[in-house]
Order: C-alpha cells, then sequence, then structure tokens
C-alpha cells in the first residue's frame, strides 16, 4: 500500500513536471518562423494551412501586405495566450505563438502576405508543438482571425 502511494505520488510529481515544461518550453524562432508557402507538414491533424498544397488556397486580396498584416497582428495579439515570436508585419511575414489557457499547449502561426498585383497573397500556416491530433483547434484559430479581417469567404 505505501509502495502504491509512493509510485502515485512519483508519477504525479512527474506529470506536475512536465505539464510545467510545456506551459513554459521555449519556441525556437529558428525551428518555428517558418515560411507558410515552403513549410514541411509532418501529415499529423495538428495543423492548418492556408497556401499552396494545404488544407485551403491562398487568399488574394487587394490590400498592401504590410496594411493586411498590420490589421492580422491587431487581431492576433488581442487573443489571450498570444504573443509575436519572430518577424514583423512591415516585413510581410509574422509568427506567433498562442499558448492554450488550461495546459499551455503552445501553437506556431505563421503569416506570410507576398506581393501579388495591387495587392497580395495571405498564407497561413498554424500547427501545434505537441499531440497527433489537435481536434481541430488550428483550422478554428485560422478561421476566427480570417473572420476577423473579413476575409473567410475569399480565396
Amino acid at each position: 500500500m505505501a509502495m502504491t502511494r509512493r509510485l502515485l505520488f512519483g508519477a504525479g510529481l512527474l506529470t506536475l513536471a512536465g505539464l510545467g515544461y510545456i506551459r513554459t518550453a521555449p519556441m525556437d524562432p529558428e525551428v518555428w518562423h517558418a515560411d507558410p508557402e515552403a513549410g514541411a507538414r509532418t501529415g499529423k491533424p495538428n495543423d492548418y494551412l492556408v497556401g499552396p498544397g494545404g488544407d485551403r488556397e491562398a487568399i488574394v486580396v487587394e490590400e498592401a501586405p504590410a496594411e493586411l498584416l498590420a490589421r492580422l497582428d491587431a487581431v492576433a495579439l488581442a487573443e489571450p495566450g498570444t504573443t509575436r515570436l519572430a518577424g514583423d508585419p512591415a516585413e510581410g511575414w509574422v509568427t506567433y505563438v498562442q499558448r492554450s489557457r488550461l495546459m499551455g499547449y503552445p501553437d506556431a502561426i505563421s503569416v506570410r502576405v507576398v506581393p501579388e498585383g495591387a495587392g497580395g497573397k495571405l498564407m497561413i500556416w498554424s500547427r501545434s508543438r505537441y499531440g497527433h491530433s489537435d481536434l481541430g483547434v488550428n483550422r478554428a484559430r485560422v478561421m476566427r482571425w480570417l473572420d476577423a479581417l473579413a476575409l473567410s469567404g475569399l480565396g
């Protein structure tokens, strides 16, 4: 009985330590600031890509890339648990990290707008760092951001 309690206590401590690491796990910009146009998908159902070869084609807009990304930056950073990892809207390419409320699981969201005609071509790659399936979290995030920008019906 005492041995079982010790094992359960030890397992509980390991679980808490693991969750503590996940909540504070660093996201290396060299790894996670990935170009949505050239990103290497894992084949697991834990990402959502708007762009070439993705779940949805890139969205062509008439808005200047820097202006669109400035609006998207405001939408992204208004969401709880979201920070900018790398890039800048003026550069046309930004990567954000959004951590889930309860467990703190980090997701990386790379957004790029390349000039096309008088406007640009918007690409977004939202992906989970941990786990096999995201239960639709990345798709929902991308659609929420597109809705906020009034772009969900385009593309």
